[in-house]
């Protein structure tokens, strides 16, 4: 039976938010329910063109959640001050581009190493833990322990993308992803996993004895509008705990 933790990510009620530009629907509220419902974790996105989550958000996340916030975050200087000011219990560095719609990929740990020990050196010194969004890739995970990082994220979008639609491949990419979090752990490393994940594709990632954390968001937020937020909340977590 796996123990790993559920991270709910609530993005997503903030872009329906922001398409009117009304005070509802409340990410904090959602994020308050998401607890009540047995999440284990909130994570939100703080882009840095604001386009879901707003500052407000965090500062009302981390005056009222009595569970974790993982603060996702782009590795610049207006994010690292945010960081610092409201003590997020972990922050997870992404790689971000204006345009895309969603994160594409993992963090190049190889050409962003200076200044992601050094970013990871102030936000750890400020007691947060600090975790990376990487590809399943060995040269990327061992960068991340010399960088100093307490966490891994494991990107699964190829994966999901894979098993969505039934490709002959998505076997071959499981694999992968669960060689490199073996690994990743056996280096001193806690793994997550996040990126795309569905009904579908949890059942297969959770059998990974490795990841101790699955941070889901985009399905979680579609799917609740069907079966609300608690049953998909429940069915999604029962789905990480049989599997």
């Amino acid at each position: 039976m796996s123990n790993a933790r559920l991270g709910v990510n609530i993005d997503h009620v903030a872009t329906v938010r922001n398409a009117r530009g009304e005070g509802y629907p409340s990410p904090l509220r959602a994020a308050l329910d998401a607890e009540l419902y047995g999440a284990d974790g909130i994570t939100a996105h703080l882009r840095e063109d604001r386009r879901h989550i707003v500052d407000k958000d965090i500062e009302d996340l981390v005056d009222n959640l009595q569970i974790p916030l993982n603060l996702e975050m782009a590795a610049t200087e207006e994010m690292l001050l945010i960081a610092l000011k409201h003590k997020p219990n972990a922050c997870c560095i992404v790689p971000e581009k204006r345009a895309e719609v969603t994160t594409e990929g993992g963090i190049d740990t190889v050409k962003n190493f200076k200044t992601l020990k050094d970013y990871t050196s102030q936000l750890k010194d400020n007691g947060s833990r600090v975790s990376l969004f990487v590809d399943a890739d060995k040269i990327q995970i061992d960068n991340c322990m010399e960088i100093g990082a307490d966490i891994v994220e494991i990107h699964t979008g190829k994966y999901c993308q894979l098993i969505e639609t039934g490709s002959t491949i998505a076997d071959s990419e499981l694999n992968k992803i669960m060689a490199i979090s073996k690994y990743s752990e056996s280096i001193g490393l806690e793994v997550h996993a996040g990126h795309g994940i569905t009904f579908n594709s949890i059942k297969p990632l959770a059998k990974i004895q490795s990841v101790k954390e699955f941070n889901i968001g985009h399905f979680i937020i579609g799917e609740s509008i069907f079966m609300g937020l608690e049953k998909t909340i429940k069915k999604m977590k029962s789905l990480i705990l049989e599997s």
